[in-house]
C-alpha cells in the first residue's frame, strides 16, 4: 500500500471565491492519510473506485457516486483502482446550505457535467456564467438522492481492530477466515470478536457482509458481471445472489441504481 500525505490543496484564503475546483489523478493502492479542511468538500471520481474513511464510517465510492464532507470532517482515502478525481471545495457559507453530516450522493448526468464544468473552467471564465454553474450545482447537490450503504468504522483506540477492518475492506473475500485476519492483526480471535461487539455493535460476519454488499454495489454500478463479483467475494453465484437478495431485498441482476 502506497501512502502519501495530502497534496497541496487550493488556496482557501480568498473568501470571495465561492468554490475551489481541483483535478487529481491517483494510482491504485494509494492511501491518502487522514486530514481535514475548513471548507466543505465534494469528492467525485470520473473513473475508478475509492474508499473514503471518516472517524465513524467508511464509504465505497464508484463513478456514479460522490461523497459530501462538511467542513472539519477528518477523512482518508484508499484508492481501489486508478482514480480520476474531481473535487469541489465550498467555502463555509455555501457548505452550510448542504448536509451537515457525511453523505454519499448519487451523481446523475447533469450533476456530473456541472462538476466537470466547474473543474475545467475554474473561476477564469465569464463571471455570470461561472456563478450560474455554481448555483445550479448547489441545487443539484441539494436534491440528489443519498445512498445508505455506509460501513461503520471503529475509532483508532485499538489499532488491532482498525487494522483488521482495513484489511477486510482491501480484501473482503469469504476465503479469508476470521482466524487469519486475527493472526495478521496480532490479536486473539476472542479479543477481536469482543472488540467488534463493543466498538461496532455487531459481529465480524455481519460487518464483513456489509463491506461485501457495498463492494458488490460499486461493481454492479460499473457493469461487472454478477458471476465475477461472486467469485471475487468467495461465493458461488447462487449463494451470492441469495445473500444479496436477503440483505437488500432484490436479486443483484434486478438491482436498480
Amino acid at each position: 500500500m502506497l501512502t502519501m500525505a495530502l497534496a497541496t490543496p487550493p488556496d482557501f484564503t480568498d473568501i470571495d471565491v465561492p468554490v475551489q475546483p481541483l483535478a487529481r489523478t491517483y494510482p491504485r493502492g494509494l492511501f491518502i492519510e487522514p486530514h481535514e479542511h475548513d471548507w466543505g468538500q465534494l469528492l467525485y471520481a470520473m473513473s475508478g473506485v475509492m474508499w473514503v474513511e471518516t472517524p465513524h464510517e467508511a464509504l465505497v465510492v464508484p463513478p456514479q457516486r460522490a461523497v459530501w464532507l462538511p467542513p472539519g470532517v477528518p477523512h482518508g482515502i484508499r484508492v481501489v483502482s486508478d482514480l480520476q478525481m474531481r473535487n469541489i471545495y465550498l467555502r463555509p457559507a455555501l457548505a452550510a446550505t448542504l448536509d451537515q453530516t457525511v453523505q454519499v450522493i448519487e451523481v446523475g448526468g447533469l450533476l456530473r457535467e456541472l462538476i466537470v464544468g466547474l473543474v475545467e473552467q475554474g473561476d477564469s471564465g465569464e463571471p455570470a456564467y461561472y456563478e450560474a454553474l455554481v448555483g445550479l450545482a448547489l441545487l443539484e447537490l441539494q436534491r440528489a438522492r443519498r445512498s445508505q450503504l455506509k460501513i461503520p468504522m471503529p475509532d483508532d483506540s485499538d489499532r488491532r481492530l482498525m487494522n483488521l477492518c482495513q484489511a477486510v475492506m482491501a480484501a473482503p473475500s469469504l476465503e479469508i477466515p476470521f482466524e487469519q485476519h486475527a493472526e495478521n492483526a496480532g490479536a486473539s480471535v476472542r479479543t477481536l470478536a469482543r472488540l467488534f461487539k463493543d466498538s461496532l455493535g455487531m459481529g465480524f460476519a455481519e460487518w464483513r457482509r456489509q463491506v461485501q454488499l457495498a463492494t458488490a454495489v460499486a461493481e454492479l454500478i460499473q457493469g461487472v458481471a454478477v458471476s465475477v463479483i461472486a467469485r471475487e467475494l468467495g461465493y458461488s453465484p447462487s449463494s451470492f445472489s441469495d445473500m444479496f437478495r436477503r440483505e437488500l431485498g432484490v436479486a443483484p441482476s434486478q438491482f436498480t441504481l
